[in-house]
């Protein structure tokens, strides 16, 4: 049998036995996986790992009462165990009138991931080239003046496939690589000491950058943040590095996640249709890119996903949504139902991409002529229901348009609403990345230090 038929063949048994054991409903995924990783510092291999496994998850509903079990142990009378347990589970949990599967003709036509080219077809790496792939990283950080100490340089290689199946009818199934090269190195001594790092993550090993430049890359950003210091005080213009950027727009996309909005939990609740981002800048999904870090061609519901805006010109245009936080708020699903093994469907998004601006980030630092430039954030205060935002930060000063010296201990604070409206984007987002965002400008920043 082929992983697919043996996936297959399990995700039957545990519905079997689902309904079997008293399920109204129920639905199964299947996640078989393989992996290599390695790791090396100091010129010595700290750690090299290989796992293989095939792990269930199931989801029962018992009237109006549902719940979730899983496990590595498939063998047949374990899952009768689950089942069991599982139904046994959904009788007495509370009511849940939102929970139920999608009826059968909203279930998506596609059932695989063809043309999406999520897995690499080339034979997986050997541990010795993921070993070499680190050295050279490794190699390259240290040959960067200032680089005192790589802490490690590590290779990863990964396969997994998904397999859904719900009585509805829906099963289907695909799979997925990804390879990962990171590097987190040290400059400076004692109090003076900084530490930066790269990662880079594809489908594909031919889409990887090289190590060289990943492990240059690390060097070069470590260094460059030795002799921080705090900078004045005051209401200043900021620019999001790329590398930030991302997690501002995510502030965004999890205020229009539908279950934060079902809760009243989203300063954006009530705000469909009205303007959060300046007009022209859309944010939007796009789940069938190829080779996409989060393309998927159904969603975990069975759903068909499909191209569509978040911010439109500007406007909300609408919430990530599944089917439980759809009917919570008297809506239809988005498809945006993710699930992981042991917990019922949420809502998440897939691949985001936003309007780019036209200028790079040198254009965008000489615009603001005085002000931040963050490249990094430590921990987080962000008040869900009224988007009041403080941040503690580090990056690098910027007078007359250019970087002046590296400053840190920064705490940054503002209104992610009027923060939002205020963005200028540059044009260099990057695209391997699921959620995809280049750098801005941000308005309406108080620096404290």
């Amino acid at each position: 049998m082929t992983m697919d038929q043996e996936d297959r063949a399990l995700a039957t048994r545990l519905m079997e036995a689902a309904l079997a054991a008293g399920a109204d409903a129920a639905d199964v995924i299947v996640v078989s996986a393989t992996s290599t990783a390695v790791g090396v510092a100091g010129g010595i291999l700290e750690e090299a790992e290989r796992a293989e496994g095939r792990d269930a998850g199931l989801r029962v509903i018992t009237g109006r009462g549902q719940a979730c079990v899983s496990s590595s142990d498939l063998r047949d009378a374990n899952l009768a165990e689950m089942a069991a347990r599982a139904v046994t589970m959904a009788r007495a949990a509370p009511d849940d009138p939102y929970c139920g599967l999608a009826p059968a003709e909203a279930l998506a036509g596609r059932r695989d991931a063809e043309g999406l080219d999520l897995a690499d077809p080339a034979h997986p790496p050997e541990p010795d080239a993921l070993e070499a792939m680190a050295r050279a990283a490794e190699s390259a950080a240290l040959g960067v003046p200032g680089i005192v100490q790589v802490e490690q340089a590590s290779a990863s290689w990964q396969r997994d496939r998904l397999t859904i199946m719900l009585s509805n009818g829906f099963e289907a199934g695909y799979s997925r690589s990804s390879i990962s090269l990171a590097l987190s190195a040290l400059a400076g001594e004692g109090t003076g000491r900084e530490r930066d790092y790269a990662v880079e993550t594809r489908r594909h090993a031919a889409d990887l950058p090289s190590p060289e430049s990943v492990g240059l890359r690390a060097g070069e950003r470590t260094v460059a943040r030795l002799g921080a210091r705090r900078p004045p005080a005051g209401r200043y213009p900021v620019v999001y590095d790329e590398r930030v950027a991302g997690g501002l727009i995510g502030h965004l996309l999890s205020a229009a996640n539908g279950a934060a909005v079902a809760r009243g939990a989203s300063w954006l609740d009530g705000k469909l249709g009205e303007a959060v981002l300046p007009a022209g800048m859309t944010v939007g999904e796009e789940p069938h890119l190829p080779r996409g870090r989060a393309s998927r061609p159904f969603d975990a519901e069975g759903l068909p996903t499909r191209a569509s805006a978040i911010v439109e010109n500007g406007r909300l245009a609408r919430w990530v949504l599944d089917l439980a936080t759809a009917r919570q708020l008297g809506l239809e699903s988005t498809a945006n139902a993710r699930r992981g093994l042991s917990g019922p469907p949420s809502p998440g998004v897939s691949n985001v991409r936003m309007t780019l601006g036209d200028r790079d980030r040198a254009g965008l630092l000489r615009e603001i002529g005085t002000g931040l430039l963050v490249t990094s954030f430590l921990g987080a205060s962000i008040n869900p229901t009224t988007g009041a935002y403080s941040r503690g930060a580090s990056g690098f000063w910027v007078e007359g348009g250019e970087i002046a010296y590296p400053v840190n201990e920064i705490t940054l604070a503002g209104s992610l609403p009027e923060m939002l409206r205020s963005l200028r984007p540059g044009n260099d987002a990057d695209q391997a990345k699921a959620l995809s965002a280049p750098s801005m400008i941000v308005e309406g920043l108080t620096l404290g230090a």
